[in-house]
């Protein structure tokens, strides 16, 4: 099975592409698709829309996993991520992709057993998972890889997960 898993954004989504044979996990692939604040936002949406069906069109995941947005204080900043957040939903559905999605505690207790867990600690478990010999960089990449990990530790009980 193939996961992608994606930190939302408007700057910066990360991902992740792992590949699960049994209970070996392979990294296939892992990045970021970067905006700038100097570009209109429609233009950022499409930058993102295109650069995310390429790479499912390259990797054809089976399923996706996303982080769920949590609340911000600036409330311009939520509505553009959460824009960003439906181009990317958009994307993958337009592909024919099942969705889920999950918190941040979720992701850090699947991959901690602690869901108040440490960046450094859900690193160190990304690479420890992978297989890795450093801690993949930038944090958004590192942070879809663990979300695609999170999937894949609750694939069995995943119809609960399910975007609605």
């Amino acid at each position: 099975m193939i996961i992608l898993g994606i930190d939302p954004g408007i700057a910066i989504v990360g991902y992740g592409i792992i590949e699960i044979m049994g209970n070996r996990y392979r990294i296939l692939e892992y990045g970021t698709i970067q905006t700038y604040p100097n570009q209109s936002t429609d233009q950022r949406l499409k930058i993102i829309y295109d650069e995310l069906i390429e790479l499912i069109k390259q990797y054809k995941p089976d399923e996706v996993a996303f982080e769920q947005l949590f609340h911000q204080k600036n409330s311009k900043t939520v509505i553009t991520v959460a824009q960003a957040r439906g181009v990317e939903v958009l994307a993958c559905v337009a592909m024919g992709l099942e969705i889920y999605e999950y918190t941040p505690l979720q992701v850090k207790q699947a991959l901690t057993g602690y869901g108040r867990a440490s960046k450094i600690q859900m690193q160190e478990a990304v690479k420890r998972i992978l297989n890795l010999d450093g801690i993949p960089r930038p944090d958004d990449a590192a942070d879809a890889l663990a979300i695609a990990i999170c999937h894949s530790f609750t694939n069995k009980f995943k119809s609960e997960f399910k975007m609605r």
